[in-house]
Formats: structure tokens, C-alpha cells, sequence
């Protein structure tokens, strides 16, 4: 995501601050047209969102941080997210060839994190969002970008109740 992108989000480069800034002076929309939360129904069950477990078996190019970066877009584009930030980290290899990867994509709608062991063609992801953001729709992409043997997922829904 480029700084014109976050500065369309608000966020204020001139002093290395990533927090929002409000125009006071903007027109605002009536309070009844604005959304209350970002709970949804799920299963009929109200709740703060979906969170998606996903673990991929066997899987490849989970060393390749540029790849996973574009994975990890993907997913957000396809569930209708909000990309605010990527960050991603290579560890270096521990009597191995290959590194792991860890990281998180932050989104308007919660989050999504990768921990990879490439060395066992093993990944560990965590898909939660809010509102109208769809995370089910991350496991195709993640099937295509990373062609697991196998791919386990759990589903919880967050704040059950509130």
C-alpha cells in the first residue's frame, strides 16, 4: 500500500505518525445513517465476527515472503476487506535452507496472520473480520497461492452475547 493510499485513509506522514486525522469542518451524515457497530449475524448468531483457524498441510512457497504478501492481498481483496497495513517478517533458517515467515495484514474489518514452518510444509493462520468482510472466502486463495495436500479449518464466532 503506497502513502497516497494510507494519506486517502487519514493517516498523517509529515511527522511519522500513523494516526487519523479529522476534518471537523466536513459534513457528517445523520446519526441514524451511520453504522452503529460491526457486529453481524452468523449462523443466526449475532456477534462481533467470524474468526477462521486455518492450518495448510504440506504446503509450498512458504519461504517466499514477496509471495505470501501477494497471497495475503489477494485474500483480503477477495473477502471485501479493508487493507490498512502488511507487515511480514523471514526469519533466518535454523539448521535448515529454508525460513519461516510471520506476519499480519491489519485490517479495517480486524486481521489476518500467517506463522509458517517451510521446512515442514506447515502454515498457521489466523482469518478474523467484521461486518460485511467474508473471511471463508480467504481458504480458496489460500488453496491456490500455497497448493496444500491438505487444509484444516475451524470457525469461531467472536463475541457471542454482547
Amino acid at each position: 500500500m503506497t502513502h497516497d493510499a494510507l494519506f486517502q485513509l487519514g493517516m498523517d506522514f509529515a511527522d511519522q505518525s500513523t494516526s487519523q486525522t479529522e476534518d471537523l469542518n466536513a459534513p457528517f451524515a445523520a446519526a441514524d445513517a451511520l453504522p452503529k457497530d460491526h457486529f453481524i449475524e452468523r449462523n443466526g448468531t449475532k456477534c462481533a465476527g467470524a474468526h477462521l483457524i486455518i492450518d495448510l498441510y504440506e504446503a509450498e512457497r512458504l519461504d517466499d515472503i514477496d509471495h505470501i504478501e501477494k497471497a495475503m492481498v489477494k485474500c483480503v481483496e477477495e473477502a471485501g476487506a479493508t487493507l490498512l497495513h502488511i507487515h511480514l517478517h523471514s526469519f533466518e533458517p535454523m539448521g535448515c535452507e529454508v525460513a519461516g515467515v510471520s506476519g499480519v495484514a491489519v485490517l479495517a474489518e480486524s486481521h489476518i496472520s500467517i506463522h509458517s514452518w517451510p521446512e515442514n510444509g506447515y502454515a498457521a493462520l489466523d482469518v478474523f473480520m467484521c461486518g460485511d468482510a467474508q473471511p471463508e472466502k480467504c481458504v480458496e486463495v489460500l488453496r491456490r497461492a500455497f497448493n496444500p495436500a491438505r487444509i484444516a479449518v475451524s470457525e469461531l464466532l467472536r463475541g457471542k452475547g454482547v
